[in-house]
């Protein structure tokens, strides 16, 4: 069932991916945007909890340690989006399951077959052959250190998730801890830059970069309101508290390193997104990438056990 719950999450996560890209083009600040999805993550967490009544331990308490590497993760990689290649990065970020194998591994000794490490190498081939860039190279690697900050840091998310089952932590208040964490941290940044741009005459590079973008946009000068942003960041929040269910359950039954690695699979999503709506053509790169990681997924689904 873990293999089950896993491509579950990767499909929620892939979902939410597209509403990323898809917002990602929209004129409004992302630091509130990603407010609004953890709080909406914190709602539906916290009446998941009440309805189901469920206990609350000080084990919940590492979704505060969830919220925290989430929060750093994202802003992390955002911000080697910012400053580096996307390519580079987006191929770093793509990494965490490897670090994932590793430290669950040496923390809790948990052990891959031959048929299980020949189908996670063969699933993180194809993830990052579907990230490749022909351009990438010694000499260009600008955001690298923000790229492998974000790698360690989804690790660590997916290994306190891991955690936080093996503590026997309840699923939902371990995820309202989580969510509550990362809504703070979210809502602290965006208000912070708000008081500096209503302080000083200098704009943030994001601010700079949202101006652009309404200016380019064919409805110019509609800059998204604080109260619109916020609520879309909200739906957005929907698909990413179900992949936390999802993921959390999927740890709960299986090897954190396998789950870490089919769930990076939400990659795949997006990339159909582009190309069935964006109209973005396939490379032959991406083909051979998406079909070594459809293969790895067979091989898990014989093999996994």
């Amino acid at each position: 069932m873990w293999l089950t719950y896993s491509v579950l999450a990767a499909f929620s996560f892939g979902l939410r991916g597209i509403l990323y890209h898809y917002t990602s083009q929209k004129p409004l600040n992302r630091n509130l945007l990603l407010c609004g999805t953890f709080t909406m993550g914190a709602v539906i967490s916290i009446v998941c909890a009440l309805l189901y009544s469920s206990h609350w331990s000080a084990a919940a308490l590492v979704g505060i340690q969830m919220g925290l590497f989430s929060f750093g993760a994202n802003a992390s990689m955002f911000k080697g989006f910012a400053v580096g290649k996307a390519s580079l990065v987006a191929i770093l970020t793509a990494l965490p399951s490897v670090i994932v194998v590793a430290a669950a591994f040496a923390i809790w000794n948990e052990r891959l077959h031959a048929m299980q490490l020949i189908a996670f190498a063969i699933i993180v081939g194809g993830i990052l052959l579907v990230r490749y860039s022909n351009d990438i190279s010694l000499r260009n690697l600008q955001g690298a250190q923000w790229g492998l900050l974000a790698m360690l840091l989804f690790a660590g998310n997916d290994l306190s998730g891991k955690w936080s089952t093996l503590l026997e932590a309840e699923l939902f208040p371990t995820l309202f801890y989580m969510f509550v964490t990362g809504a703070s941290c979210f809502g602290i940044w965006w208000l912070r830059d708000r008081q500096r741009e209503q302080g000083s005459a200098a704009r943030e590079a994001e601010e700079v970069a949202i101006i652009a973008v309404a200016a380019a946009s064919e409805k110019k000068g509609e800059v998204w309101s604080p109260r619109r942003t916020f609520l879309v960041g909200m739906a957005v929040g929907i698909t990413n508290v179900v992949g936390m269910m999802f993921i959390v359950t999927a740890f709960d039954l299986g090897k954190a390193g396998l789950v870490s690695a089919v769930t990076a699979l939400n990659v795949l999503i997006v990339l159909l997104y582009t190309r069935l709506v964006v109209k973005e053509v396939f490379s032959r790169t991406e083909l051979i990438g998406i079909v070594l990681a459809f293969a790895g997924i067979v091989l898990m689904r014989l093999f996994g056990a």
